[in-house]
């Protein structure tokens, strides 16, 4: 497998370097249950409906496409390899072969915290989840080996990212700035009951990522009719949405940490971390933080929504190329494991927390 050469090597270098205790350290199998959207879906959309994700998706590191929107890894993917732990399989997923026991990805593209009880909701999700604890509770009762025992859901991390789509929606519904910022509430009480309904299912240790700078996204700005560029040329407004549902969410999460005293609620500022990659770009060794790499239409953003990465017509840079931007929406592999070393710096959660805490 290609892991996208020297550059890669340092930043996964700077990973390892993260990772403030040892592994040798850890007590207990890393056991991970993930719910979110399309930043974190490593297989679910495809396997779930069926739905075809073409090379040059995962040309980078799967040397195939597996269902991820990435020329490779995902954030997600890894945090999992910072831990030492295999890669997530889709609870979908129904030829995996795994018994999953180092956890489940549930998190599908597209998926929102509303409404409620459409596949695949935040709500749908935990649904999912119930009935995957259920059934391997059940499996282990009756003597079978290699699932997860309670004691395995227990102590393991349960990563929350969602919210993007909520907002995207909200917007692509040519609501007013006004009429999305006052639906971020209803967005943010999904979320806590999310919290809660696992927290009753016995999970104690959860990480939840807020929003990143949706008026940054190559897509949404080709596609906007207003275009209240800010000095990166990102929409202001769209990024006012996104601050203002992440402020939300600090508030959540803090108002949860007093709530359930016996447990561990990581904060993660996904939006601080993209915005300084965006900002900063040049310095990081990024060109073209607004251009996609995989897409049509050349500058200044190469998205044209008829002809979209993986569709016929469409163009790739280079595979050494330094993009952000994947495909309008989604991050390349070299993006998301510099936003990975960053999480795993600790410099961006509240509180200050290594990512491989539930392990001991």
């Amino acid at each position: 497998m290609g892991c996208g050469g020297a550059f890669s090597h340092l930043i996964l270098t700077a990973i390892a370097i993260a990772i403030a205790i040892p592994l040798a350290a850890c007590d207990t199998p890393p056991v991970v249950f993930v719910f979110g959207d399309s930043n974190s879906d490593t297989g679910g959309l495809a396997s779930g409906l069926g739905f075809i994700i073409n090379l040059p998706n995962g040309r980078t590191f799967f040397r195939r496409s597996t269902g991820r929107l990435s020329d490779g890894r995902l954030v997600i993917d890894l945090l999992c390899q910072s831990l030492n732990a295999s890669l997530l399989v889709p609870y979908l997923d129904a030829l995996s072969g795994t018994s999953f026991t180092n956890g489940a990805n549930f998190a599908v593209v597209g998926s929102s915290t509303l409404p409620k009880y459409v596949p695949f909701s935040l709500n749908i999700q935990l649904m999912q989840f119930r009935r995957f604890k259920a059934r391997s509770l059940e499996l282990v009762t009756a003597g079978a080996r290699n699932f997860i025992s309670d004691e395995g859901f227990r102590n393991a991390l349960y990563l929350i990212d969602i919210g993007q789509n909520d907002l995207a929606d909200s917007f692509a519904k040519n609501l007013s700035y006004a009429q999305v910022i006052k639906k971020i509430p209803s967005f943010i009480t999904e979320i806590e009951n999310a919290v809660k309904n696992l927290h009753n299912e016995g999970a104690r240790k959860f990480w939840v990522h807020n929003t990143g700078p949706l008026g940054c996204l190559p897509k949404i700005l080709a596609l906007a009719q207003k275009k209240d560029l800010d000095s990166l040329g990102c929409l202001s407004s769209y990024n006012s949405a996104a601050r203002l549902f992440n402020e939300a969410l600090l508030h959540l999460s803090q108002k949860l940490r007093s709530e359930l005293k016996d447990s561990t609620l990581v904060y993660v500022d996904i939006y601080g971390i993209k915005h300084d990659l965006i900002t900063n770009a040049a310095k990081y060794g990024f060109s073209n933080p607004l251009m996609v790499c995989c897409g049509f239409g050349g500058p200044p953003y190469n998205f044209d929504v008829r002809v979209t990465c993986g569709q016929p017509g469409y163009q790739v840079c280079d595979e050494g190329a330094r993009y952000v931007s994947w495909d309008g929406i989604h991050h390349t592999e070299a993006a998301n494991t510099w936003i990975a070393s960053k999480i795993l710096s600790m410099a961006y959660s509240t509180p200050r927390t290594p990512f491989d805490f539930f392990r001991h």
